[in-house]
């Protein structure tokens, strides 16, 4: 039977949509399919990796009956990227196996059955469901991912804090060395709900909310245990990381002495240059503020030396700084702000970066000794 005819730019985009939890290696050998289910018109593509799942359903030609199987993601993706984009392709299911024809190709893949493949199980306790565009999530995520530890064996700091509270939506991301936080307002008063999304979750959300979507909602539901995401005709539905977050509101400093508007661009130039010369394992660079002059110095074992400087509107003391160079270009590469706002205190304190006349992104960061 044909379980599905149609367009192969469409095929692919509906399977590249739900093919980016799928694990190349892994214990269950079903993991690496894809669950294909044919119900009247529509055909639902399923992916899951026990931890999260990705469902997404669109409208295929093909044989009116009930039928579901699954074959192997990354496979069937390769196969429709060999193949012209204008061609029609058509998936046919037979004695356990699927061919998918396209002109005068033909690709026999082998299948496993779907009774075998393992669904996620939703939670029954899922809190009411609030909405914000998905430029305005995607935003978020992208001023505060990069603050997400890697590996950490405080496993809490793997993933970033979603906050619902009041009319506000607070993301917050930390690896104990630096933190951000960005906010965007609600339509809809909601009670307090805290869920900490996994790594992986996040990077995922990060790669599906696409800009021509920009001003469609994606509604989040969450639970304790998981949390749900329905945006652009996809259900993406994911474990939580089980921890409690550190309390970010005593990590960001307040009543600092100096504040300073810089530009944006010109800050992330020069630390990218003095960068070049900084030693490997020992990312630091030297930040001191002079009256109105900024000055970035960066050394290196072998004795070599970067020095950069930036007129600024600075009347206070003389402050020498050290900062991993790396916590100061990620965030001012993720910021489209033409300037950025940095609140300092002394020497061994750690710095708060900002947008200026806005209090929706707070980035603070610890010094380094050098």
């Amino acid at each position: 039977m044909i379980v599905l005819k149609g367009p192969q730019d469409q095929l692919l985009a509906a399977l590249q949509s739900v093919a980016g939890i799928v694990e190349k290696r892994h214990t269950l050998p079903i993991l690496a399919n894809v669950l294909l289910r044919r119900e009247g018109e529509e055909v639902e593509l399923i992916t899951s990796d026990l931890e999260i799942q990705v469902r997404t359903r669109a409208k295929f030609d093909g044989a009116a009956e009930a039928f579901s199987t699954t074959v192997q993601a990354k496979k069937l993706i390769d196969i429709l990227r060999s193949l012209p984009s204008d061609q029609i392709c058509s998936l046919s299911a037979a004695s356990g196996k699927l061919t998918l024809q396209a002109g005068k190709s033909r690709f026999t893949l082998q299948t496993l059955p779907s009774e075998d493949f393992p669904l996620v199980q939703e939670a029954a306790d899922f809190g009411p469901a609030f909405s914000v565009p998905q430029a305005t999530l995607r935003g978020l995520i992208n001023q505060v991912h990069f603050a997400m530890a890697v590996h950490d064996i405080r496993f809490y700091l793997n993933g970033i804090l979603f906050v619902a509270e009041g009319k506000t939506l607070t993301l917050v991301a930390t690896d104990g060395h630096r933190l951000a936080l960005a906010q965007a307002t609600l339509d809809v008063e909601m009670p307090k709900q805290e869920v900490i999304l996994p790594r992986k979750t996040v990077l995922e959300l990060q790669r599906l909310l696409k800009d021509k979507d920009a001003e469609a909602a994606i509604e989040m539901r969450f639970s304790s245990n998981q949390a749900r995401f329905a945006f652009s005709g996809m259900e993406f539905v994911t474990k939580l990381v089980e921890g409690k977050f550190p309390d970010y509101n005593r990590v960001i400093p307040k009543g600092h002495k100096h504040k300073l508007v810089l530009g944006r661009a010109p800050l992330l130039a020069s630390l990218q240059r003095a960068a070049i010369l900084t030693s490997e394992k020992f990312k630091a660079v030297r930040l001191t503020f002079h009256e109105n002059l900024l000055t970035i110095a960066a050394s290196n074992a072998e004795q070599e030396e970067a020095k950069e400087e930036i007129e600024i509107d600075y009347e206070g003391d003389k402050i020498e700084t050290g900062f991993n160079v790396t916590y100061l270009t990620e965030v001012l590469a993720n910021m489209p702000q033409e300037m950025v706002g940095l609140d300092l205190n002394d020497s061994a304190s750690s710095a708060l970066f900002s947008i200026p006349e806005r209090s929706d992104f707070k980035y603070v960061v610890m010094p380094m000794r050098i």
